[in-house]
């Protein structure tokens, strides 16, 4: 490797972009392919950045196994940046493979936080474990080791372990400081503010209040009744109930708990449910169906008693009945919050993301677009959607996880 070609990494690897493109900018060569791949990665052209990266990749010799590794895993963190889920597993997982094979343990380790950064974004929490399992981040660089603990506060975030993710973000803080790269801290400090920002709506007594994540953590941690319309569950202390596939029944047990002391009428808890503006016999009859339904479904945790209005809410062992929202109501909250990260999405990694079809994810965001919340840009496949965050919120509950007693 000549003089130029070191000096451009090293100014790459301190964050000095510029720096590193004057070096090689002219030179054609597979290793400057390589670093000037990844400086216009970081520079944001990430079209350019894989075109170079792919270049540089073909470009190193059938002895260059782990130089073509690299650029494997580089194309992969593009493609996560520009949020394609879908780009191959398995040849990240072959290049992760090469680079452990031959001793290049900080690349290997990059590779595994890719992954488990894919998997965490696609709500596999489990898995993005798994992939962690294995690593101790003490021997790397700072700059992985505070990649390490990006991932783990992620997990911890969606999990609602709050202190857990907090010392993990101070120990990314503190990596990223050490590795003096400007958008890693960045990052960080980004990551931070979801600690810090209102994550739900609590409503109650006919009021509501804004929570934090923190007090979000304590109170599904306590005995009151939440009705947690952020994962359409049930729950008290330690119980919960499941209706997440049973959206009649929920929206009943919603309005119920909205409306604790008092009952709904029965004309109200129509509407709610079946948006039935004039009720008649059979809405009445269909009603009587599903609360009898509701009531078998939360036997352990309340009761619903029959008023001579309508129904109200009883339950066994609580003293407070409250109701966990969203911080964004919306249809199409699930596509929202994956577009609220700033970054630019296909319709087809949405659709991987949310496990739905991509025709459903596409008649969502024209719906989104018609009422001026997202925007597109480019055509057909290489078409991106995105939104600007919502000022002052948090979307950690507005993403698919499972729930913190799995």
């Amino acid at each position: 490797m000549d003089s130029l070609i070191t000096a451009a990494a090293r100014a790459l690897a301190a964050g000095d972009l510029l720096g590193a493109l004057k070096r090689v900018a002219l030179r054609d060569d597979a290793p400057a392919l390589a670093l000037r791949g990844i400086a216009m990665a970081q520079l944001g052209d990430l079209v350019r950045a894989k075109a170079l990266l792919r270049s540089a990749a073909r470009a190193f010799g059938p002895n260059e196994a782990v130089a073509r590794a690299r650029c494997i895993v580089a194309e992969a963190e593009i493609a996560l940046a520009s949020r394609d889920l879908g780009w191959p597993a398995k040849t990240l997982d072959a290049a992760r493979a090469t680079l452990e094979a031959h001793g290049d343990r900080v690349n290997a380790a990059h590779a595994r936080y890719l992954e488990a950064r894919r998997l965490l974004l696609m709500g596999r929490l489990n898995e993005a474990e798994r992939t962690l399992a294995d690593l101790d981040p003490t021997p790397f660089p700072p700059a992985s080791r505070a990649a390490h603990q990006l991932v783990v506060a992620g997990i911890a975030m969606r999990r609602l372990q709050t202190e857990t993710a907090r010392a993990a973000l101070a120990r990314a803080g503190q990596a990223a400081r050490q590795a003096s790269i400007p958008a890693l801290i960045a990052e960080v400090e980004s990551a931070s503010l979801i600690l810090n920002t209102p994550a739900a709506r609590l409503i109650s007594g006919g009021g509501e209040r804004l929570l934090l994540l923190r007090e979000v953590e304590a109170l599904l941690a306590s005995e009151a009744f939440v009705v947690d319309a952020c994962r359409n569950v049930v729950r008290q202390g330690g119980t919960a109930v499941s209706l997440a596939t049973r959206p009649v029944l929920f929206a009943l047990a919603r309005t119920l708990g909205e409306a604790w002391p008092g009952d709904v009428p029965r004309d109200l808890l129509l509407a709610r449910a079946f948006g039935a503006k004039l009720a008649d016999e059979s809405h009445r009859a269909r009603l009587r169906v599903e609360i009898g339904r509701l009531r078998r479904s939360l036997r352990t945790l309340a009761d619903i008693h029959a008023t001579t209005r309508g129904f109200r809410l009883a339950p066994r062992r609580a003293r407070d009945v409250v109701v966990l929202a969203r911080p964004v109501e919306d249809e199409h909250w699930a596509v929202l919050a994956f577009l609220a990260d700033g970054e630019s999405w296909s319709s087809s990694a949405l659709a991987l993301a949310l496990g739905t079809s991509q025709r459903t994810i596409q008649r969502a965001l024209d719906s989104l677009r018609a009422a001026g919340k997202v925007q597109s840009f480019g055509r057909a496949r290489a078409r991106r959607w995105l939104t600007p965050p919502v000022p002052g919120f948090t979307t950690t509950l507005l993403l698919p996880a499972p729930l913190p007693i799995d």
